[in-house]
């Protein structure tokens, strides 16, 4: 009897020896950059250019680079600016972007297959290209030079992505059970509010993942609408402020990225079974 409970247990073992070595490689190409940036960011610039193997500490760590961003000033102000700009564009795609794909999802709309596809289509325009447009707006509206700026544009490229993406999570919800809420006395705002939306909250978690994930990482419109220092965004703020010509403060710099990778990585950590949840389907 021993023997035969030890042989499945070995085979499982040897299952997740196997399917652990697959992920190896994988894993090592994905966190050996967040690994270096890491080390680099308290490494001393003397054994950093040294660099010799193994690529680990030859000194003493230090927080000089972590001193140089904050010393600097500007910091701190870039990263709050970064974040309310992400938050207000997260609120304004939700608000915009729900509503948008119950009406094409939901309501058999004439020609709401097509409208859903001309929506993501906008999406696959360049920004380069609506840059061109958009600027004449952006100076009309007295928001040239200014966080506000960011937040008007964003939702340009977030709105359309989370609307096309709420319209497959809204789709899978089940008619009936909103159907149900109906006969049950719900008015049609009732039936989303405690039926649909509810029940599309891992679709909602994993809009607002990506509609905040663009606008952290967005590169053009900060640098051309958001020029003045106390209103830039921690995209454009660090390289202007730690690249000086052929110059890298590669230390801070890196100390820049973990300070605000290590935030983002906690917020999305916290929504990370909605997230799987809406792109696996499964509910645990």
């Amino acid at each position: 009897m021993g023997q035969r409970s030890g042989k499945p247990r070995r085979q499982r073992l040897a299952h997740d020896l196997l399917i652990y070595a697959g992920l190896a490689p994988f894993l090592a190409i994905v966190l050996f950059p967040i690994l270096w940036m890491a080390i680099t960011a308290f490494k001393n610039e003397q054994d950093l250019y040294l660099m010799r193997f193994p690529l680990w500490f030859h000194m003493p760590p230090t927080l000089k680079h972590f001193r140089l961003l904050f010393a600097y000033g500007w910091f701190g102000v870039w990263v709050l600016n970064t974040a309310i700009v992400s938050l207000c564009v997260v609120g304004i795609t939700l608000v915009v972007s729900v509503p948008a794909a119950y009406a094409l999802a939901r309501l058999r709309l004439p020609g709401s297959q097509s409208a859903g596809i001309a929506i993501f289509t906008t999406y696959l325009v360049p920004p380069i290209i609506l840059f061109l447009p958009l600027a004449p707006i952006v100076y009309r509206l007295g928001l040239a030079d200014s966080i506000w700026a960011l937040v008007v544009l964003y939702p340009t490229f977030t709105i359309p992505f989370c609307t096309w993406l709420m319209i497959g999570f809204l789709r899978a919800v089940p008619r009936e059970i909103e159907e149900a809420a109906w006969v049950d006395g719900c008015s049609l705002a009732g039936g989303v509010l405690r039926v649909v939306l509810p029940s599309s909250l891992p679709g909602i978690a994993t809009a607002a993942i990506i509609a905040f994930t663009l606008s952290m990482q967005e590169y053009l419109y900060a640098v051309a609408f958001s020029a003045p220092a106390e209103h830039k965004v921690v995209t454009v703020g660090l390289p202007t402020m730690l690249i000086r010509g052929d110059i890298f403060f590669w230390g801070a710099l890196m100390a820049g990225g973990l300070l605000v990778a290590i935030p983002a990585a906690i917020l999305f950590n916290l929504v990370l079974d909605r997230f799987i949840q809406a792109f696996t389907g499964f509910r645990g």
